[in-house]
């Protein structure tokens, strides 16, 4: 990297990638008061719905970020639209319709999975992100030099070109969110691993009038047969995309799909010759599962699409690369700021990474039913009752839990799951997401989810004592919440499905997962800095 003469400017994390993943990266860390720089390539957010569905745990992000409502107005209805359906075209007497089942997973959190296509929810978190950090798009990274190994003092130092010229950035940290193909990866030298691409897609994405289809055929996403191929609805109203292949090895290519070979894809799948069809998009890409060998080199971090790919069955990519975002914006600031030791990045990859890997997988084993059906190895019937088996994932978004040095163990086991995929034990032990309980507020209902971040949240039962002793701990963000008695917040059943005694507490880490329990013990202000030591690996 050549440093001319040029301007400069030191920020404490840029972040390379202006979408999904990065724009969370950017808005997670200046909650945590961390000055960050966020630089996209692009002109502007992206104008393609790549990814449609938002998990129930991310949903709970923009839950915290006051954007739950303008997600869910820019989205579709939850009750017409969580369902998969499948036949030999959306007309066909065949087609059958698998719905989500609300009633049985949605009391598990205050709010649910959704529907909200990647091009409306980019311009939601850009507009969001921009309020509180320097986003710059249609400006690019084309230098970095990563110094140090992440130790005090020696970060990176990155030219960015833009509108007004080059400047060179000085940062302690960076977060590359720059995508499956990332440069960043590339430059560092880390491994890309994982089989080879599933197949070669085409996403034709048009407006049509599809209003003539009945309810019980509105579905988020169709897998159909005559010819095989995978019709999306992106809006409820007019936008709806077709997913097909090709096959290079058999002279197949983008180039292929002309506008005739276009429109008839969309009208033989949805059973109509004639249909009005206006054309929107085509765009060219590769279904696949990849996980990056490391997460960290240094004082970089890789996050989303750079770190692991998996393919679209299940909607899995773009929420796990938020979760990377969340799980790591608190330990960076907690370094910057509440004088973390720097062994607390290295928990960054044992955390994310068997997430990671897990979610790759579980979404190849997704594609594969889907591949199979397509092929003839698997009867129409059995791929519908593999597929509704899998269409709730809750275990999978939510069930997750971490083994790190950034969670002290209370000697409890985790859960026994039959079906860890689909379903999620809601469970307080250290490493698992603090769960999801109403409580009666003077305002009305509170879920406990409400009263966390950004900091360390201390959970106890009114009375405890443990209150106190949170209110002598010092250099960290440190909420202390008392439940029941005669306080604002009371719950009947709370402490039990956290498993506390009447003298319990829970420490609650700033990304929601419980760092620390005492069942019933002694309140101590040295327990609670003993266990704050311990998660931030202080020396």
């Amino acid at each position: 990297m050549t440093l001319g003469a040029m301007n400069e400017r030191a920020v404490d994390v840029l972040v390379v990638g202006g979408g999904p993943v990065g724009l969370c990266a950017a808005i997670e860390l200046s909650r945590h008061g961390i000055s960050v720089l966020l630089v996209e390539r692009h002109q502007g957010t992206s104008i393609f719905p790549k990814a449609r569905l938002i998990t129930t745990r991310t949903m709970e992000l923009f839950r915290a970020w006051g954007v739950e409502g303008e997600v869910e107005a820019a989205g579709m209805p939850r009750e017409e639209y969580l369902a998969v359906g499948v036949g030999s075209s959306l007309s066909a007497p065949d087609f059958v319709r698998s719905a989500a089942e609300l009633d049985r997973d949605a009391p598990q959190s205050p709010t649910y999975t959704f529907l909200c296509a990647q091009d409306a929810l980019e311009v939601i978190l850009r507009r969001l992100a921009s309020e509180l950090a320097d986003v710059r798009f249609g400006t690019e990274m084309t230098g970095l030099r990563a110094g140090g190994g992440g130790r005090p003092g020696q970060g990176v130092e990155a030219v960015v070109s833009g509108p007004d010229g080059e400047s060179l950035v000085r940062c302690r940290y960076l977060v590359a969110a720059d995508g499956s193909r990332s440069g960043v990866r590339d430059s560092l030298g880390i491994a890309w691993e994982g089989p080879p691409p599933l197949g070669h897609m085409i996403s034709i994405m048009f407006e049509a009038d599809l209003g003539f289809l009945p309810a019980d055929r509105r579905a988020a996403l169709s897998f159909l047969t005559d010819p095989p191929c995978a019709v999306e609805a992106v809006d409820h109203r007019e936008r709806w995309m077709v997913q097909t292949g090709y096959e290079p090895e058999h002279g197949g290519s983008p180039e292929d799909f002309t506008e005739e070979v276009c429109l008839r894809a969309v009208r033989d799948a949805v059973g109509v010759p004639g249909l009005p069809v206006r054309l929107v998009g085509v765009l060219p890409w590769l279904q696949q599962a990849m996980l990056a060998a490391a997460f960290r080199a240094g004082p970089v971090f890789l996050a989303g699409d750079a770190a692991h790919v998996a393919t679209p069955q299940g909607g899995f990519g773009m929420n796990c690369g938020i979760q990377d975002a969340h799980n790591l914006a608190w330990k960076l600031a907690a370094v910057l700021r509440w004088g973390a030791g720097e062994a607390l990045l290295e928990t960054y990859g044992e955390e994310r990474r068997p997430v990671a890997a897990r979610t790759v997988d579980e979404s190849l084993a997704n594609a594969l039913i889907t591949w199979r059906m397509m092929e003839g190895r698997l009867p129409m019937a059995e791929a519908i009752r593999q597929q509704a088996d899998r269409r709730s994932s809750e275990g999978l978004v939510l069930g997750f839990h971490y083994e790190s040095a950034a969670v002290v163990p209370d000697g409890s086991a985790p859960p026994a799951v039959a079906d860890p995929y689909r379903t999620y034990v809601p469970v307080a032990r250290p490493g698992h997401r603090a769960p999801h309980v109403w409580l009666s507020g003077d305002g009305g209902q509170v879920s406990t989810l409400d009263l966390l971040g950004p900091r360390f949240t201390l959970l106890t039962p009114a009375g405890s004592g443990w209150a106190a002793q949170a209110s002598a701990v010092t250099g960290v963000p440190l909420t202390a919440v008392e439940i029941g008695g005669d306080g604002p917040l009371s719950s009947p059943t709370w402490a039990k499905e956290y498993g506390l005694g009447p003298r319990g507490a829970v420490l609650v880490r700033p990304d929601g997962h419980v760092a620390w329990r005492a069942h019933d013990a002694a309140p101590s202000a040295d327990a609670l800095v003993t266990a704050l030591d311990t998660v931030l690996c202080r020396p």
